[in-house]
């Protein structure tokens, strides 16, 4: 496997937010979305690549029992959806944040999938692989990063088109460059929508440190 980093810190997203995790960052993505906030992670270059058993054993190291494998985009690596399971089996709470554009077909069903669905100021509109709503179970989350009116107007028209109730764990995540979390506050209040307010907690906490 590719391995950008493993570490331990606060989750700082998803409904898991504010728990400690480990976190297993892999290397290489499909996307350059234009917010991305860790470019480091879409290319090789600063890698390590270690095995599957390797990577088990440094996660096992901090006795952590939630773990998220994210990136980059994760699951380029067929080794990903390998580690989710040993993980799955040795008793940890396993989640997998994912870019949506790649197959959730495969992925284990007991694993929590963290699925971005792009908006157009991502550069990546469209990307979202439409048949892997067919994989979103109620424990499944779908993520809205917005940085814009028209990434906010396109997130609910997903929603209210494509959802179909798949499940209750949506995030509206503001663009922390773009979009202050009080506008996005606002528009969903006015709108009465049934979504999570997601900021980045460990953006708050160590700000601009890698690692964290």
């Amino acid at each position: 496997m590719l391995v950008s980093e493993i570490f331990k810190s606060i989750q700082g997203e998803s409904t898991f937010a504010g728990l400690p995790c480990v976190f297993v960052r892999l290397a290489g993505c499909n996307l350059s979305c234009s917010w991305c906030d860790t470019p480091y992670a879409r290319v090789p270059d600063e890698a390590i690549e270690m095995t599957i058993a390797e990577v088990f054993e440094e996660v096992g190291g901090f006795e952590c029992p939630l773990v998220e494998i994210t990136g980059g985009e994760p699951l380029l690596q067929e080794e990903a959806l390998e580690l989710a399971v040993e993980l799955l089996e040795s008793g940890h709470r396993v989640l997998i944040e994912t870019n949506g554009s790649v197959p959730l077909s495969r992925v284990d069903p007991r694993v929590v999938k963290i699925v971005d669905v792009k908006c157009p100021s991502s550069g990546h509109a469209g990307s979202f692989l439409m048949e892997n709503l067919e994989h979103i179970s109620a424990e499944d989350e779908l993520k809205f990063v917005i940085g814009s009116r028209e990434d906010y107007d396109s997130a609910v028209r997903f929603l209210e088109e494509f959802l179909m109730g798949r499940t209750q764990k949506v995030l509206f995540a503001p663009v922390r460059t773009a979009l202050s979390p009080a506008e996005l506050s606002g528009w969903i209040l006015k709108d009465g929508l049934r979504v999570r307010l997601q900021l980045q907690l460990h953006s708050y906490i160590w700000p601009g440190e890698r690692g964290r």
